[in-house]
């Protein structure tokens, strides 16, 4: 860690908030990506660039948004939109940022798969997004992980439809699919150019999205940030542990909001996945029953 997050730094006069952020224990989540979002939110581009950043992406995507109403079907490309994230992903974005995306997507992954192999009585197959380096985002990686929410929650409930079934309270969990360590990335650029925190990359990118991407497309993927809260039910009803819901922030996708606000639903998607990940962590490695750490177990 950095020393401003060190306790032996703190003023009582001038409280550092991530200081005190880094050391509540309030919600569970992984160390390491703890420590980077802290970084990150802490850094001289969130405090200097993301005004900059997001007042620029709010004006371009209001003209992309007329564009593509005239112009429907132009600069719809998957695959052209997918090399600018890489290229941009590896030259301008920090390694605290980079960290946090490419967690997210392993992290999110093994959820729903978890998801998949708890439900009794139905065979849901999972279609898992576990990128390691720059090469696999090209491979259309944030629009896969946008469908594969949608897929998913489609197909598991056609099933308990069809076959007439509930989700169940597991006694006994299948957690062989959760990661308790870190998920081998590669290390990331850390060049002069590689300055970008996480929210002004996404504010920087998100036009790129909606341009690329067909109005379909840019919209489902705004809404799928709200699927935390349905994946979050059905993680809960297997935990029988309702209270975890109160850990989720982007609210249920039936009543869908802005697409100009998805780069902040965005960061608020991938700490409801650290969280909901960390849990089940934690339960794997019999730190708690119900995957919250008391602040004994925190210490220790």
């Amino acid at each position: 860690m950095n020393n401003q997050f060190d306790i032996k730094n703190h003023d009582t006069r001038d409280p550092n908030p991530w200081l005190a952020m880094y050391l509540d224990n309030s919600i569970p989540i992984n160390v390491l990506t703890k420590q980077a979002l802290m970084r990150d939110n802490n850094s001289r581009s969130t405090r200097y660039l993301l005004p900059f950043i997001k007042f620029w992406s709010k004006i371009s995507m209001f003209f992309i948004h007329i564009f593509k109403f005239f112009f429907p079907k132009f600069f719809n490309s998957s695959k052209a939109l997918h090399r600018i994230l890489a290229w941009g992903l590896k030259r301008f974005v920090s390694p605290d940022a980079n960290l946090l995306i490419f967690r997210h997507f392993h992290a999110g992954s093994e959820i729903l798969e978890f998801i998949a192999k708890n439900v009794d009585g139905v065979q849901v197959t999972t279609s898992p997004l576990k990128p390691y380096d720059f090469n696999d985002v090209k491979d259309d990686l944030f629009l896969n992980h946008d469908l594969n929410l949608y897929n998913f929650v489609i197909k598991l409930n056609s099933e308990l439809k069809e076959k007439g079934l509930g989700i169940q309270k597991q006694n006994t969990l299948n957690l062989d699919m959760i990661s308790e360590n870190q998920f081998n990335h590669i290390e990331f650029p850390k060049k002069w150019t590689n300055i970008l925190d996480l929210r002004s990359a996404i504010e920087l990118f998100t036009p790129f999205y909606q341009l690329f991407l067909t109005a379909n497309d840019f919209v489902r993927a705004s809404n799928s940030l709200q699927l935390d809260e349905t994946v979050a039910i059905y993680t809960t009803q297997i935990l029988g542990t309702p209270g975890h819901l109160g850990l989720v922030n982007n609210k249920h996708p039936m009543v869908p909001t802005s697409t100009y606000t998805a780069a902040y639903r965005l960061v608020l998607h991938g700490l409801a996945t650290e969280t909901l990940h960390e849990i089940l962590v934690n339960i794997k490695l019999g730190r708690s029953t119900d995957g919250i750490m008391t602040p004994d177990a925190v210490s220790a």
